[in-house]
């Protein structure tokens, strides 16, 4: 996919003011007049990279209104190199047996590498999963909690309608007599 960058080198579209374009990109900007100033310093720079075509199109056309021309150049695709690390010196490595993915049944399956960069896996110890059917339940029964065993034989029941030491509340003061006040207009 071919991406795109805009490139800004101070000129500007036939018949435009200085000033203006300036207070234009300012304000689409949003940047202060020393950035504004960097922006007309001669130099190319890049404003905007790594655009796909729609957004380079529209990005060149806001500052064409504004009043800047701008360069819309595809960008070179990189190619990241990776290098791989040399085989260590010596022998060649016998190539490890690989093990078979059946287990005996209340067994682990024993995983071995298949190559030296699987070395690191040689020791590892992986469970022999199946596939359940469809809607069976995979996860093991709990146990059913037991009650705890209490002595209750300390307490006993008050008769009904017995007081049983609560707080009497204070009675609640009368409301306040606003009588006298009135609203005016």
């Amino acid at each position: 996919m071919a991406r795109y960058e805009i490139a800004f080198a101070g000129q500007l579209v036939p018949g435009a003011q200085l000033d203006a374009v300036k207070a234009n990109l300012a304000k689409l900007f949003q940047a202060d007049a020393q950035r504004i100033a960097l922006l007309f310093s001669g130099r190319r720079m890049v404003i905007k990279n790594n655009l796909d075509a729609a957004g380079a199109e529209k990005y060149r056309a806001t500052l064409q209104r504004a009043g800047a021309l701008v360069e819309v150049q595809s960008m070179p695709e990189e190619l990241e190199e990776i290098e791989l690390a040399p085989p260590p010196a010596g022998e060649a490595p016998e190539p490890l047996p690989i093990a078979t993915p059946q287990a005996p049944a209340g067994q682990r399956l024993k995983v071995l590498p298949r190559d030296e960069y699987m070395a690191a896996f040689a020791e590892v110890d992986a469970p022999d999963f199946g596939i359940a059917p469809l809607g069976e339940d995979l996860q093991d029964d709990k146990p059913e909690a037991q009650a705890p065993s209490l002595d209750l034989t300390q307490f006993s029941l008050a008769p009904v309608g017995s007081d049983m030491g609560e707080i009497k509340t204070a009675p609640a003061a009368p409301p306040p007599d606003i009588s006298h006040l009135k609203l005016q207009e």
